[in-house]
Formats: structure tokens, sequence, C-alpha cells
């Protein structure tokens, strides 16, 4: 067995005291050294930029791109980060500032990692973007200009691409509106041929009460149409990755059968007491709600249905996957509203038979063209909805905090006191170092 060398540490301490001169002369110098060199270093401020996240339940903006690029649930503000330190949001920066040398000028992997702190805080979507500058102007313009320039880059992109929702959303009023130009064309050129500008009083009265159907199946074009753009931006995002309520037995699911028949059932119910009462009336709203409760009620079903059969690591996609059902779901349930109550108009128009041909040929080509008319008017608004939506999705992240200015008289670094105790410290040990040696030497 090898014989472990001890160290009499008593032995030690002595021989350090004998050369107190010497020690003191070692952790002095390494002090005062360190305080020279504290006062040497050019002075550095920090400003801080505090930002927060927006809580998003769609898929839009940066957060989504954040998203689909893998960053998962909870990842969207390490995604953040990582965009703030991108080329386009550092390097307007770097050329706004002063270098000596051309060659001394970082690029904006090297300049996020001397100058700029940008942190999430655990468990919260807040941001803090702390900045290093020369001066307290420089650090406040860092970190104030990163947050502006993410937030300009998320805007331009915003400018730039228009949702693809929005894109196909304009196409189908493209649709509706030519549609609406053809009808009220007909029925004009009928007015003018047949001098029919307006029906006997009779066939007004009669014609009002069908109003409440006109509007209805109007509503329920602008439901089918805005939910197939929806349908189809939803697919063009989703790419190769195919899926379909087919795919899940969405609309065959026993469940989704019920709600749907519940939907259209107050729907022709609506349609019914829109006949006899105006919007405001209690029994209007009421059942309004229900159809709305109903509604969120079936959504909640298919997105269970989706989320039962289809595991995804990435949650913008199952969103995506989510929306696809939601909007064929909510198709089916206007096409059969639709033709629900189609067929409780039909009923209703069999009072108008008694009346000349020319007056129900006025009465049928007015109909369409209030129901085109409408049509246009109500994706006209669902598309302008989407575009406010869109815009304030876009922005990110909010300013909370904006960036401070550093009081010059109380600069971030150089810290003085903590270089001047790591100079003592350091000194201690080239001390403790100098003991061991003489004590080696002692023994020897």
């Amino acid at each position: 067995m090898e014989n472990e060398e001890s160290i009499d540490l008593g032995r030690l301490m002595h021989i350090l005291y004998d050369r107190r001169k010497t020690v003191g002369a070692i952790v002095g110098g390494c002090t005062a050294l360190a305080l020279i060199v504290s006062f040497a270093l050019p002075k550095t401020y920090e400003s801080t930029t505090l930002v927060q996240t927006r809580s998003s339940a769609g898929v839009g903006g940066a957060s989504a791109m954040a998203a689909m690029l893998g960053g998962g649930s909870g990842g969207a503000e390490l995604n953040f980060i990582e965009l703030m330190k991108s080329r386009t949001v550092l390097e307007p920066i770097i050329d706004q500032l002063e270098w000596d040398d051309e060659k001394d000028k970082p690029d904006a992997k090297k300049f996020a990692k001397k100058y700029l702190k940008i942190e999430n805080t655990k468990q919260t979507n807040l941001i803090t973007v702390t900045a290093t500058g020369k001066s307290p102007e420089e650090a406040q313009m860092i970190s104030q200009n990163v947050v502006d320039n993410f937030l300009a880059m998320q805007t331009d992109k915003a400018k730039q691409t228009q949702s693809t929702f929005v894109k196909f959303l304009n196409e189908r009023i493209d649709e509706a509106k030519q549609e609406a130009e053809d009808a009220r064309t007909e029925f004009a050129k009928y007015q003018q041929t047949h001098k029919i500008y307006s029906p006997d009083e009779q066939a007004r009265a009669t014609v009002s009460k069908m109003n409440a159907f006109d509007d209805a199946l109007g509503n329920m074009a602008v439901q089918q149409k805005a939910n197939q753009a929806k349908l189809e931006s939803v697919s063009a995002k989703l790419g190769d990755m195919r899926s379909s309520s087919q795919a899940f037995h969405i609309n065959d699911n026993a469940n989704v059968m019920a709600l749907r028949k519940q939907i259209v059932d107050a729907q022709v119910g609506l349609v019914g007491l829109r006949e006899r009462y105006t919007e405001e009336h209690p029994s209007v709203v009421s059942a309004q709600e229900k159809i709305a409760a109903l509604q969120q009620k079936l959504s909640e079903e298919v997105n269970t249905i989706v989320a039962s059969q289809y595991t995804s690591i990435n949650p913008a996609q199952a969103d995506l996957i989510k929306d696809q059902a939601n909007a064929e779901a909510s198709i089916a349930v206007a096409q059969a509203s639709e033709a629900a109550i189609k067929e409780r108009r039909a009923e209703k128009e069999k009072e108008l038979e008694n009346f000349p041909q020319e007056v129900l040929e006025y009465l049928k080509l007015q109909k369409e063209a209030s129901i085109k008319e409408g049509t246009y008017t109500g994706l006209v608004k669902q598309c302008e909805d989407a575009k406010i939506k869109e815009a304030m999705e876009s922005m990110d992240i909010q300013i909370i905090d904006p960036a401070d200015l550093p009081d010059e008289d109380k600069p971030a670094g150089p810290r003085k006191k903590l270089i001047t105790a790591i100079g003592f410290v350091i000194g201690c040990l080239i001390s403790f170092g100098y003991g061991l040696i003489q004590y080696k030497r002692e023994e020897a």
C-alpha cells in the first residue's frame, strides 16, 4: 500500500506567517492590479426592453412558423429569441454603430453573443432583451432596435404575404360579386321588359314573410363559401400532408350527426321566429345563442375525434388538421341547413301560386338578387374581419417596458468590486501555492 502524503496545515500556516511580507505583497499586488484593470477597462452600459409574446389559439404569425419549425408547445418564445438574433434584425443595428476598423465589425452571430442577452422568464411568455453599449444612448438604441426591427420584419412579412385564407376568400368574393351583378341585371331587365316595378300590396305582404328564408339562405351560402375558402387555405398550408373528415369519419360519427341535426332544426326554427319577430326579440336572441352553443359543441366534438385518431409532435400541424376537419363539418352543416330551409320555403311559396305568372317571376328574380347580394355582402364582411384579425395576429410580441436609458454615473461594467475581489482571491491562491513550495523545500 502506498503511503499517502499528508500536509501539516499548522506548519504550512506558520510558514505563511513567517513570510507574511511576501504573502502580503502577492495578495496586495494582485488586488491592486485587478483594481487598476477595473479602472482601465472601458465603461459599458446595459439597457433592457421587456416584451410579451402574444398568446395565440391559432397558428398565425411567427408563433405558427415557430411551431412548424419544430418549436412545439411552449417553444415559441425560444424561436422568437432566435429570430431576434437573425441577420435581418441585427445587421441594420451593426451598420448603425461606429467601428474603429471594418475588420472589427462583427457578424450577427458574434454581435449577439457579445452585445445581447435575450432571455425568456420560465413559465411565462415574457422576454427580456438586454443590450450592452459603450454609452447609455448606444445601449438603449441597440435594445430598442432589436425589438423594433423584429416587429418591422413581422409586419413586412404580413404585408408581402397575404394569408391563404384571405386569398381564397377574395376568390369567393369575386365570384359572389359577379353573381350578384348578374342577378341585379336580370332583375332590372325583367322590370323594364314587363313594366313591373313593384308588386301589389298583397304580394308584398306575402313576400315579406319570405325574407327570413332568403336571409337565412344567404347566410348559409356565406358559411359554405367562407368555410370552403378556409378548407382550401388549410389544405394549402398542410401541403403534402393530406387529411379529411372522411379519413376520420367525422360526418359519419353518431355524435356529430346528432349535433348536426340539432343545429339544422335550430336554424329552421330561427327562420320561423324571424318571420314573426325582430332581431332584438328575446326568442330570436335565445335561438341564436342556442345555435352558437351547438356549433361550439360540434367543434369540440370534432377536435376530440381528430385528437383521438391523430398524434403529432407538431402542435401547429395538429391544429391545422383540426381546422380542416372543422371546416368540412361546418360545410356539411350549412348544406344540410340550406336544404331544410329551402324545403320549408317551398312550402311557403305555395301561397304565391294564385298570383299572376309575371308577378311570380318578378318575385323569383327579386329573391335571387336579394340572396346573392346578401351573400356578397356577407363574404366581404368576413374578409374584412379576417384581415383585421390577421393584422392583429401579425404583431406577435407586445412591448411592455420600452428600452430604458441607463444612468451615466452607474455603468453596468466594468464591475470594479467584483474584479477587485477576483484579484484578491487570485492573490490568495498564488500565496497558498507559494507557501506549499516553501513547505516542500523545508521537507526536502
